[in-house]
């Protein structure tokens, strides 16, 4: 297992569109505990696999890790081929979202606030995943990231000039990534 480079924004492989999961072998199966290991290092609730350089259609996420809550435990969970359903109610919830592949940048964007995954693990069985809030976030984000979209991309008005503005200025250090992805972590943690 190993932690692997995060693309940044302006990288074409966060704007491409994923191919579909046809084998799942033993380096799907590293490929996932990568994934894992990079999302927990980073610290992130969820990661893509183009996050990683990579064109397949899987995610891995934990919404309710804590990197300062040892007594927290990590519970990965990975989707293969994610189909989305939203809400059926058509609620939105507004609420800041960050990206491990914008790093230092967070924007207030909305979202369904209910949202379901299906596909299947990295052994090929069916898994369907449910939730509200934070978790149907995270659904969303990823899948986005599945079809070549930034949140960014979901910005508007002052909140997307500022976004550009921001993209213009020389990118945080790693020390400033962190401890964006903690303040990210707290200010998610304050919206459940």
């Amino acid at each position: 297992m190993a932690v692997l480079p995060i693309r940044t924004v302006g990288d074409p492989v966060l704007r491409t569109p994923t191919a579909l999961v046809t084998t799942f072998d033993a380096a799907l199966a590293r490929l996932v505990d990568d994934m894992i290991d990079t999302m927990y290092d980073a610290p992130g609730v969820g990661l893509a696999a183009p996050q990683i350089g990579v064109g397949l259609r899987l995610f891995v996420f934990d919404v309710g890790y804590d990197p300062r809550d040892v007594t927290v435990p990590r519970v990965p969970r990975v989707v293969v081929n994610p189909v989305l359903e939203l809400g059926a109610d058509g609620e939105r919830q507004h609420g800041q979202e960050g990206c491990l592949s914008v790093p230092g940048l967070h924007f207030p964007t909305t979202r369904a606030l209910r949202a379901s995954v299906r596909g299947v693990d990295v052994t090929g069985a069916a898994v369907e995943y449910a939730g509200e809030g934070l978790l149907a976030r995270c659904f969303q984000h990823e899948v986005d990231h599945l079809d070549g979209t930034l949140y960014l991309d979901r910005l508007t008005g002052e909140d997307r000039k500022a976004a550009v503005q921001a993209l213009r200025e020389p990118p945080p250090s790693p020390e400033q990534v962190r401890a964006a992805g903690e303040e990210l972590r707290a200010l998610r943690r304050a919206d459940q």
